[in-house]
């Protein structure tokens, strides 16, 4: 997006990048609020702007645009979660207490040699607070009217099959589209399809844009 001449953030959210204990003493909140500090910076700058999102990331954009509704114009989702249907989810709010972490998900990549650089451990504190925003998310998305550009991957190791229809289901978007990626795991954005979701965004990004400006000049 930034080689077609957009202006973009990618912010670093808190305990991510360094090591999965950082991670652990964090919470939603406080990935939440580096994100919006990005998007009203964006907003100061830039006449419209658009949000796209990874897996959690995809929540996090979920959760700006019930917010921010207006600063908002689309949002592109990549195997976003909101839900899931682990059955050992249901013991997290006890496992956190006794366990900090387990055995990382990272690397669900098809293409060889591709590294997404993810802990190898899963804190457990955070997780329960990942769940915790799913749950906002899924009460507040009739609020979602934007433009909506949902990939998917049809073989995905993390984030199972049942988030894509809550969030097309439950949106109030008029305009929503779902992209299937045959070829790729939970890390699209590394793999085979990255390409196709490199084009479609940029696609997208100047078609909601360039509908809110052909709006404003009439």
């Amino acid at each position: 997006l930034a080689g077609h001449g957009y202006s973009v953030e990618l912010p670093r959210l808190p305990g991510h990048g360094t090591i999965w204990q950082d991670l652990n003493v964090t919470r939603w909140p406080d990935w939440y609020r580096r994100v919006e500090r990005s998007l009203l910076d964006l907003a100061e700058r830039c006449q419209q702007v658009v949000v796209a999102g990874l897996s959690m990331g995809g929540c996090l954009a979920l959760r700006l645009a019930q917010e921010h509704g207006p600063l908002v114009q689309g949002l592109v989702l990549v195997n976003p979660v909101v839900t899931s249907a682990d059955k050992r989810l249901l013991a997290l709010p006890l496992l956190r207490l006794l366990r900090p972490s387990v055995a990382g998900l990272s690397g669900d990549i098809a293409m060889p040699g591709q590294d997404e650089r993810a802990y190898d451990r899963t804190p457990l504190q955070a997780l329960w607070s990942q769940t915790k925003m799913w749950q906002l998310v899924r009460r507040d998305l009739a609020m979602i009217t934007q433009p909506v550009l949902l990939y998917r991957s049809a073989d995905d190791h993390v984030v199972d099959a049942t988030s894509a229809p809550v969030i097309l289901s439950g949106v109030s978007s008029t305009d929503v589209s779902e992209v299937v990626l045959r070829r790729s795991y939970h890390v699209a954005t590394l793999d085979y399809d990255a390409p196709e979701i490199f084009s479609g965004a940029a696609a997208f990004v100047e078609r909601v844009t360039t509908q809110r400006n052909r709006g404003r000049t009439r």
